[in-house]
């Protein structure tokens, strides 16, 4: 597989091959957080700026813990920063099982909290490993290749959540919150044994590999794609994380649906074209410049918002679904540019852009707030609508200044 090759012919596949199943657990554990939002809210009587807390606890791990985790994985390896971060995911999924029978709001974001402390190891060691497993020019392909599978985890979360969690029997789905949560924390102390028991090469970033100028700046923030990557990796994650935390509660408001099948409606089709535009920006990728396509997606996003606010019903959520698929190929993409070029630099690079995630508990508190005060779900997409012409704005932006080479 010429993807996962480098310029001298050696192969990473097998590594590749056991990354990107990360991949999977950590869209698991986010986009199952989205059907725990709108539960909440009917189960333990909170309201949607209180349950938006169920994301802002769990950005809150990305931010306070990616620092600590990129020098665990600078002094360790990223064999080690795996496994930390698999072993953190395992102890805040299995305490979801006392969880269910204290039914206490204040003891779920605890649990969520450690799980993303988790999924910051998890995600600070994985995302850069896979762009430096191959050829540099591949990098952008590499990494949406890998987070297509990250995608099919954003497909079973609400899935297993709506299936469990919105039955028409209260009582169940207030025992049933624990077993996706049992399940999930088993599955990771089973892939944990497996990377203790699997050597991982570490690839070092050199000059060749990268860009002949990284060795030239004294500090990564004379990067400017890094920088203004960073930003938009942070508005990113808040317009995803806001579009995510609130669709059912946007469907359930502007339709008849059920939140059950608004559940389904945000596994099956949201996240189906969300990992469908994953794989297919892999391929276009070969054939168009990422910056371009990355600016392309951005603008497609952002004009369906205002179709989200002023239009309801069936149109609105048409609206959505296109933008699940804009949104698709952003974040990896975002990532592989911001970082491209970074040399000696790039496991620092990625513990700030992990730390950027944090951007997914804002917006989720100032959408709840606005629709809280305004009594009206729709104006709170305004919100996404600026992320995303942001974003616009930096992929045309590398395209036209070429900072990043192809």
């Amino acid at each position: 597989m010429s993807l996962v090759k480098t310029k001298d012919g050696t192969s990473f596949l097998v590594p590749f091959i056991l990354i990107t199943s990360l991949f999977f657990l950590w869209g698991f554990a986010h986009s199952i957080l989205d059907v725990l939002n709108k539960h909440f809210q009917d189960s333990l009587s909170v309201n949607k700026t209180e349950s938006a807390l169920v994301q802002a606890v769990v950005y809150a791990g990305y931010f306070l813990m990616a620092i600590p985790a990129g020098k665990i994985i600078s002094r360790y390896g990223y064999r080690v920063g795996v496994i930390t971060g698999l072993i953190l995911y395992a102890i805040g999924a299995l305490l979801f099982i006392p969880g269910a029978q204290i039914l206490n709001f204040s003891f779920f974001l605890l649990c969520l909290f450690i799980i993303g402390c988790g999924l910051t190891c998890l995600e600070t060691a994985a995302n850069p490993y896979v762009t430096v497993l191959g050829d540099p020019a591949s990098a952008e392909r590499r990494i949406n290749l890998s987070q297509s599978l990250n995608g099919l985890g954003w497909i079973c979360g609400p899935l297993v959540g709506g299936m469990l969690l919105f039955n028409e029997s209260g009582e169940d789905s207030q025992s049933a919150i624990a077993i996706p949560y049992a399940a999930i924390g088993v599955v990771v102390l089973i892939v944990a044994f497996v990377f203790s028991r699997v050597k991982l090469p570490e690839v070092i970033e050199t000059e060749d590999e990268t860009s002949a100028t990284a060795t030239t700046k004294s500090s990564i923030w004379q990067h400017k794609n890094f920088v203004f990557g960073l930003l938009c990796i942070f508005l990113y994650c808040a317009a995803q994380t806001g579009l995510n935390s609130f669709f059912i509660n946007y469907t359930t408001e502007t339709t008849t649906i059920s939140a059950q099948t608004a559940s389904l409606l945000l596994g099956f089709v949201c996240m189906g074209l969300f990992m469908f535009g994953r794989l297919g920006g892999s391929w276009i990728m070969s054939k168009m410049r990422s910056e371009l396509l990355l600016g392309i997606c951005a603008v497609g996003a952002a004009i369906t918002m205002p179709i989200v606010i002023f239009a309801s019903g069936t149109l609105g959520i048409g609206a959505l679904f296109v933008c699940y698929f804009c949104e698709s190929i952003m974040f990896p993409t975002i990532f592989a540019l911001a970082i491209k070029g970074l040399g000696a630099y790039t496991k620092q690079g990625s513990s700030y852009l992990i730390m950027g995630i944090v951007g997914g508990g804002v917006a989720p508190l100032l959408m709840g707030y606005i629709a809280d005060t305004t009594g009206n779900m729709q104006p709170a997409f305004s919100i996404p609508m600026i992320c995303y012409i942001i974003i616009a704005i930096f992929g045309f932006w590398l395209l036209k200044s070429k900072k990043v080479a192809k």
